[in-house]
């Protein structure tokens, strides 16, 4: 059986805890790899290690340190299929979404590859007299990135690209349930260049992630996750005087106006609710319908739900995967089959559905619930599945209210033809993240991702400038010096003199 161990000072190093995780290939439920979980001396080792590099690389040039992020931009285009064949293997989603996954993650390494106007200082001449006052921006040392399971490569390409690129150093933990890709990006990186111990990747369970979040030698900790482990990071993190950011869960409203174009807003609904079989933060778990618009676009989605093909992430003709675990595969379903008793109408039913001769695989087939109401299981919690419920209004002004009263704020959608009422609704909505005909509003490389109330916690958003300022702090000097034509008597600097 593989092995996964860590990446330590530029080579792979074996785990000595003697505990380890196991790794499932989610399309069969059969173990196929077992993933070494550190002890707290593991993550000292690891620590360590990004402390020593850090010494030499903070001091290293721009131009140096972008010379190496070219190669590894080239490298990571050139494995691209390797990348996303483990994505595939341990999370389950289909090969064209694990490439779309690599795709996302490479245009933050172009933006950190940009990194020198980003780092660019400013200068202010005679703020008084012969003073000058300039700014600049310094890194902060040893930084972490916890990682969550649906993006095992994009989310840490959303972090260590950017912070080694501002002079930092790393330390990686992604998730134990589909390490193997992590792995992959630090070879390649030390292939293209990045000195030993700049970016180390340490695997593991909370033992590991506490020992991150309490070590003096960690001065940031970035995270991606659930809202529940964000707050705990964020909590721990922040008593020990380390920066944080966090980002938590999500539930993703899309309000459908009744001029909507409702094929388009159809087809969106599918195409974010089942995308990666529900299994992102950004999905669209909740379409909220205003008016009599409801009817007739729960039956276009039906319609197009029932198209999807479920099946290997390896076959070709799959849409949509497994889910991760049999485990969260259960508790998916749960939300389903308790659904009418809490007032839904249960529109699709994707719980028992299987593939043949992938039995034992973790499948569910697209849910879809209608008449949903604000204080059942399926529309408070975030279900990370395909599930989509819909909710029904009677006026813009009621659902906007709605969906300012969940406790999330990561992104949220709005179909309409009517520009006004867009451009309230982008004003008025508590979201961190806002489509306009677009039903997954992800932010290009340079701009910021994030949300707001429980799906962020901490004051920076991820990659784009806010990334920037996250890992690197600011610095002021300000400046006096004598004019030259005033030095001492007997030192000539071939000045005139003015008296």
């Amino acid at each position: 059986m593989k092995t996964v161990n860590h990446w330590i000072g530029g080579k792979t190093v074996e785990g000595t805890s003697g505990n380890y995780g196991e790794v499932t290939d989610p399309a069969t439920g059969a173990v196929t790899t077992r993933v070494a979980f550190a002890s707290p001396d593991e993550a000292d080792t690891a620590v360590a290690a990004a402390k020593d590099a850090y010494r030499t690389w903070r001091d290293s040039s721009l131009s140096a340190r972008t010379a190496v992020l070219f190669r590894y931009r080239a490298l990571l285009d050139a494995h691209r299929d390797q990348i996303a064949a483990l994505i595939t293997a341990e999370h389950g989603k289909v090969h064209s979404d694990a490439l779309g996954e690599v795709a996302r993650g490479l245009e933050i390494v172009e933006l950190a590859c940009g990194i020198t106007t980003q780092l660019k200082g400013e200068l202010s001449t005679q703020v008084s007299n012969r003073v000058d006052v300039s700014s600049i921006r310094q890194p902060l040392g040893v930084v972490a990135g916890i990682t969550p399971f649906n993006f095992p490569a994009m989310v840490p390409m959303w972090m260590f690209p950017l912070a080694v690129a501002c002079g930092n150093t790393f330390v990686l933990k992604p998730s134990e349930k589909d390490p193997s890709a992590a792995n992959l990006l630090a070879e390649l990186a030390a292939e293209a260049g990045l000195p030993d111990g700049v970016l180390n990747v340490l695997h593991g369970d909370r033992v590991a992630v506490d020992a991150l979040l309490n070590h003096p030698d960690v001065a940031a900790v970035s995270f991606v996750g659930s809202t529940p482990v964000a707050r705990h990071i964020h909590a721990t993190a922040s008593a020990n005087g380390k920066r944080v950011q966090a980002l938590g869960g999500a539930k993703n409203h899309m309000l459908v106006l009744p001029d909507a174009d409702l094929d388009a807003a159809a087809d969106a609904a599918v195409s974010a609710a089942y995308g990666s079989a529900g299994e992102r933060c950004m999905a669209i778990s909740a379409v909220v319908a205003v008016g009599a618009v409801g009817d007739e676009l729960v039956a276009r989605i039906k319609e197009r739900a029932a198209r999807i093909r479920i099946g290997p992430g390896t076959d070709p003709a799959s849409e949509m995967g497994p889910l991760i675990t049999a485990a969260h595969r259960d508790k998916v379903a749960s939300y389903v089959t308790g659904a009418a008793a809490q007032g839904a109408e249960v529109v699709l039913d994707g719980t028992g559905f299987t593939v043949d001769g992938f039995e034992d695989g973790h499948w569910i087939g697209l849910s879809l619930l209608d008449h949903v109401s604000t204080d059942s299981d399926a529309y408070r919690d975030e279900i990370f599945g395909p599930v989509l419920c819909v909710l029904r209004v009677e006026t813009y002004e009621e659902g906007v209210a709605l969906m300012n009263a969940s406790p999330y704020g990561n992104g949220t959608a709005i179909f309409t033809r009517d520009g006004g009422a867009a451009r309230r609704f982008q004003l008025e909505i508590e979201a961190g993240m806002v489509g306009v005909n677009v039903p997954i509003p992800v932010p290009v490389g340079y701009h910021s991702f994030g949300g707001w109330k429980d799906s962020l916690f901490g004051d920076h958003h991820i990659y784009g400038n806010d990334g920037v300022h996250f890992y690197t702090r600011g610095k002021v000097t300000t400046t006096r010096w004598p004019d030259p034509a005033d030095a001492p008597a007997g030192v000539d600097l071939g000045f005139p003199r003015n008296h």
